[in-house]
Order: structure tokens, then C-alpha cells, then sequence
């Protein structure tokens, strides 16, 4: 099956991104330099490919991103640069050689309804609990937005000059291992449904959204006498295993909240996509000039800006 096209719309958008490792491993298992080098990486790509990051929780096998991006290059940019460079820093930290990721990242579209972003921080910051891995989301010992969102956690990590490092092995030069780190740190905003709330006012609304989660996996947990894993069992898996098995569900076009916006934004989108159909069978058939849409990228050619 082929991929569908990425697809931004106009004005930019929130979007929940999420990348699994391949064949579901443990390559991002929790540990203070996987989370060093998780939020070293994704504060230089935001500072270098300027994206606004909502919230964020990087489990054992996958990771998922709440990123308000203006288009559908800068998102490409920031991801690109992202996950190239975080592969090569998990493969160096616990000894993978293969590939890291199972396929190219997964971004849907959130509504601008304030019930569809909230309902999608719920789910991410639920990380953690509802798998019955830790006992609250906060507890989750890998790198996770919620402590950040309610405590002002520091988020700060480590970016590592690897080819500064080459050069001075090549030079024969002895060095610690933070000769060539640089500090990076990672910038928090609201989601777009809260931008005109107060600071006080936000943190109230994730206390709100992090309450309903304990309570409701408590009360889950209780009636079928579930006891969760523990933060130290998870610290103690090994990087190359893999659960038995994945959860697997079906991709939907967009996280909305109510029938009419799924309907719009369906139709925007299909109308996107067969004006890149036509306008490619066109350039295929040496018709020139070829108008691409908007937002898009053209075969071999850049990507179409507003």
C-alpha cells in the first residue's frame, strides 16, 4: 500500500507524530543517557528547525510528538533531522547495528476543536500508566513532557559533536566524554486551544487532564486487580527484546471531535490529493507548465510554499 500523501493544511496545523522502533525493540528503553541524548537531539532540532512542541513521552519502543508546525516542509525538516540523528545515538548506546525505525514517522492531523487537542495530550501524557508499566504517567523514568507541565521540570539533554570526536581520535587526542557535548534544551508551548489562557491558567488544565488519568486507571486497575510493572522492571529490560506482542490500530485521517470537521477536513484533502494526481500525470507526460498544490512535494522537484 502506498503512503498517503503528507498533508498540512493551510496556516499550519497541530499534528501527533509518532515513530515505533523496528519490530517493536526496547531501543529507547529508559536510562539517564537514552534520556540524555533523547532530549539533547530534539531540543538542537527544534532550535534548528523551529517547530512549537506541545508535549511529548518517548516509551521503551515508541515515541509520540504534539507539534504545531506552519507546513508540511518544516515538519519533513524537523523530522528528518530528528530521527536521523536520534537512530545514530540509540544504535551507539546499546550496541544496535541495524536499522532503528520500522518505517517513516506517522503524523495526523489534530482539529483546532479544544476537545480533540486535549482528548490527544490525555493520551500521550497517559503514557506510562495506562500500560500498567508505572503507577502515575510522572513515574515513567523515561523522558516524558508531564512533570515538565506541572512541576517546570528542566528539559535539558546533551547533543554530542560526533565528528569533533572523530577528528580528535584521529589526531590521537585524549578527551572526557563531555569534551565535545553541548548543553540543548527543549521548549515547551500550550496546546493552540489554550494559547490565550494564562500560564497559571495551562498548568491548571494539564493538572486537570493528568487527575482524570489516575483516577481512571486506578479505578480500571482496582476492578481487575492489575499491579503495574514497576519502574525498576522497565529499567532493567533489555534494549534488543520485544514484547510479544504490538498493538496495532487503524490510522485515522484526523483527530477531530465532532462529524463536521472530519467530513471538511476529508474533503480538503481529497481535493489536495487529486490536484497532485492530475498535475503529476501531467509532468509525467511532458505537459509543461505543471502546477503542483499548494503544500505539496513534487516528484523531483521542490517542495510547493504558500
Amino acid at each position: 500500500m502506498s503512503r498517503p500523501l503528507r498533508f498540512i493544511p493551510e496556516g499550519g496545523a497541530l499534528v501527533e507524530v509518532t515513530t515505533r522502533t523496528l519490530q517493536s525493540r526496547f531501543l529507547l528503553r529508559p536510562s539517564r543517557a537514552t534520556n540524555e541524548v533523547v532530549l539533547g537531539v530534539l531540543g538542537r532540532a527544534q532550535r534548528l528547525y523551529p517547530v512549537e512542541i506541545c508535549g511529548f513521552v518517548f516509551a521503551s519502543n515508541h515515541y509520540h510528538l504534539l507539534l504545531r508546525v506552519a507546513d508540511a516542509e518544516q515538519l519533513a525538516n524537523f523530522m528528518g533531522y530528528f530521527n536521523s540523528n536520534l537512530a545514530r545515538e540509540l544504535g551507539r548506546l546499546v550496541g544496535w547495528r541495524e536499522k532503528v525505525w520500522s518505517r517513516r514517522y506517522t503524523a495526523i492531523v489534530i482539529s483546532d476543536e479544544e476537545a480533540a487537542q486535549r482528548a490527544r495530550l490525555k493520551y500521550v501524557l497517559a503514557h506510562g500508566a495506562k500500560e500498567d508499566l508505572v503507577d502515575r504517567p510522572r513515574d515513567w523514568p523515561g523522558v516524558h513532557a508531564v512533570r515538565a507541565l506541572l512541576e517546570d521540570e528542566p528539559l535539558a539533554g546533551l547533543w554530542f559533536d560526533r565528528t569533533a570526536e572523530y577528528a580528535a581520535r584521529q589526531r590521537g587526542e585524549e578527551h572526557d566524554r563531555l569534551r565535545y557535548a553541548t548543553p540543548e534544551t527543549v521548549v515547551l508551548s500550550p496546546l493552540p486551544c489554550w494559547n490565550h489562557l494564562s500560564p497559571e491558567t495551562q498548568r491548571d488544565r494539564v493538572a486537570a487532564v493528568v487527575r482524570e488519568i489516575e483516577e481512571e486507571t486506578a479505578a480500571r486497575r482496582e476492578a481487575a486487580g492489575i499491579t503495574p510493572l514497576g519502574r525498576l522492571a522497565v529499567l532493567q529490560q533489555d534494549p534488543h527484546d520485544r514484547p510479544n506482542q504490538t498493538k496495532k490500530s487503524p490510522m485515522p485521517l484526523i483527530h477531530a471531535a465532532t462529524r463536521r470537521v472530519r467530513k471538511a477536513f476529508r474533503d480538503a484533502y481529497r481535493a489536495f490529493v487529486a490536484a497532485y494526481r492530475e498535475a503529476a500525470e501531467r509532468l509525467k507526460v511532458g505537459m509543461l507548465p505543471v502546477a503542483f498544490p499548494v503544500g505539496s512535494f513534487p516528484p523531483a522537484l521542490p517542495f510547493v510554499g504558500g
